[in-house]
């Protein structure tokens, strides 16, 4: 079966199991484990998440001999769940169906609000900054991460990862209100990828940087080139595509 799952990563160590710590797919694991009287179901997932970080769209998929109708599986799994992580969606896959392997392309979100006052609803949700940032400085920089590149400079330095060349299909700056919002798609992301590269941006929205160093930091295909990592908490796995 396939499920798009959303959840608040708030109070998740991140997605994947660990050892004596609260992870999103050890909650699945053990709501599914329940409906199929089992204490080793395991759920497998489009790709991690890091502690704090959000999904809106996040893309499962387990093996079930359960006879329960795709529209009711929702239902079933989520009086299971705890309020923080929802199934949105249940349909049966083909046979060759892998919630990782199968994924041709994802969206990230990050999100920062502009505030003098954290307020306590929005904590968890949004990279807060005191002063609006240059959107247009921003926004000039994005299209360097446009296409196929080595994305070396903006991918944590103890990923095992060889080969670190991957394709941006689109990357934009959006602003609501007191809002602004990086959404970026591509074939796939490297370890803090999209963090790293909003923190860049950042550092160039506040001055820190200029726009044309974008292009120079890729090319320097070194971490140390890129800014620092931007928080986890304002970032959002938005959603997962598959061909078909």
């Amino acid at each position: 079966m396939k499920a798009v799952i959303t959840y608040d990563g708030s109070g998740f160590s991140g997605f994947q199991v660990q050892p004596k710590k609260r992870t999103v797919q050890s909650v699945l694991n053990q709501a599914l484990g329940k409906m199929h009287k089992t204490s080793s179901f395991n759920v497998t997932a489009s790709g991690r998440t890091d502690a704090k970080v959000h999904a809106l769209g996040q893309v499962i998929h387990f093996d079930t001999e359960l006879e329960i109708p795709a529209d009711r599986w929702p239902v079933a799994i989520n009086t299971l769940l705890p309020a923080d992580i929802r199934v949105l969606s249940v349909e049966k896959a083909t046979a060759d169906f892998h919630a990782r392997y199968s994924a041709v392309g994802k969206t990230y979100r990050y999100k920062w609000k502009i505030s003098s006052i954290i307020s306590p609803f929005t904590r968890n949700f949004f990279t807060h900054l005191r002063e609006k940032p240059d959107i247009p400085a921003m926004r000039q920089a994005v299209t360097a991460f446009q296409g196929t590149h080595d994305f070396s400079s903006f991918c944590s330095a103890n990923t095992p990862v060889v080969n670190k060349v991957r394709t941006v299909h689109g990357i934009s700056i959006e602003e609501y209100a007191d809002e602004i919002h990086l959404v970026i798609s591509g074939s796939g992301f490297l370890y803090n990828m999209v963090r790293i590269i909003a923190g860049t941006l950042l550092e160039i929205g506040t001055g820190e940087r200029r726009p044309e160093e974008a292009a120079r930091i890729l090319a320097a295909k070194d971490r140390d080139a890129a800014g620092k990592t931007a928080p986890p908490h304002g970032l959002y796995l938005e959603r997962v595509e598959y061909k078909g």
